[in-house]
């Protein structure tokens, strides 16, 4: 039985390479109804389709239950859920057992900093390993999508301007994230493709408990991080509040929530990645995303 309001939204092209198209998954992996056939009037981007608010997620749930447009999942490419966020929001030491294996001291305060928007791909899209770097590194984060604007939202009220939840790859180049550019974590965050999301934005009706949910990440194959987003040191409600002191938070807004224990940096010996490797980031209840280093 499907919650009131549970819907996997997805941003998708069809055969033939056509413009992106508007979707949802009728299951986790399942095949896909077609929004913009089902409901031409609305935008062809997510980010302008959040800003419709209830009234698009209506007509959503209406192409959901209507059982016409579907194609098969093998028809279509899957797209990053959102490609044009205003803001991508990251936090960093945000996993208790993370800090620890650094042997670092758990945070007092969210610690923010950002990638590009244009750092983002899709769920099975290819990570491109730069030139520039010899330390890529992993990070599978849980992602929490704006759904409604506000600035000093308090805490009690933060949930109520997430609209859902995505799978997100935090790819880092370590060397210009620890040792160039001054220590300044952005370059070394976002060289272009170094943002996989998806594979859908999973609306928050369809989640049980976001801060209870396993979460993995494997390098071809082999099991590199595996906790659980219980072990955020702040948790959505504080991560919300926290940065809309700073800026005002609008639809599409995509916030990273930090990395579990097991990047490769901080293994003895370290393990960055190499072309021809496959990262594969998972969360419970939301889905996978994998993706080829090239």
């Amino acid at each position: 039985m499907r919650l009131a309001g549970a819907m996997r939204l997805v941003r998708f092209r069809g055969p033939g390479g056509a413009e992106p198209r508007l979707g949802l998954e009728e299951a986790a992996g399942g095949s896909l109804v077609d929004l913009s056939a089902a409901e031409p009037a609305l935008p062809r981007s997510m980010r302008a389709f959040l800003e419709s608010g209830q009234s698009g997620l209506a007509l959503a749930r209406r192409a959901l239950e209507s059982g016409q447009h579907r194609l098969p999942r093998g028809s279509a490419q899957l797209l990053a859920p959102i490609g044009d966020p205003e803001k991508v929001i990251c936090v960093g030491l945000n996993y208790r057992d993370h800090c620890l294996e650094q042997d670092v001291k758990i945070p007092k305060e969210p610690i923010i900093f950002s990638k590009f928007p244009s750092a983002i791909i899709g769920p099975f899209d290819d990570i491109i390993h730069p030139e520039e770097s010899s330390e890529v590194d992993w990070e599978v984060e849980l992602a929490a999508v704006i759904g409604k604007k506000g600035r000093h939202i308090e805490e009690l009220a933060a949930l109520d301007h997430v609209v859902g939840f995505t799978v997100a790859n935090d790819v880092s180049a370590r060397d210009w994230q620890m040792k160039r550019n001054g220590r300044q974590w952005l370059l070394g965050k976002t060289f272009d493709t170094f943002c996989p999301l998806g594979p859908a934005l999973v609306t928050k009706e369809a989640v049980a408990d976001v801060h209870n949910l396993g979460i993995r990440c494997s390098v071809n194959g082999r099991l590199m991080q595996d906790s659980s987003t219980s072990q955020l040191i702040f948790r959505l409600p504080k991560l919300i509040a926290w940065v809309s002191r700073f800026v005002t938070l609008v639809p599409g807004d995509i916030l990273l929530t930090g990395t579990p224990p097991g990047v490769g940096v901080f293994r003895k010996p370290p393990v960055f990645l190499k072309r021809g490797d496959e990262v594969r980031c998972e969360i419970e209840e939301l889905g996978a995303i994998c993706n080829k280093v090239v």
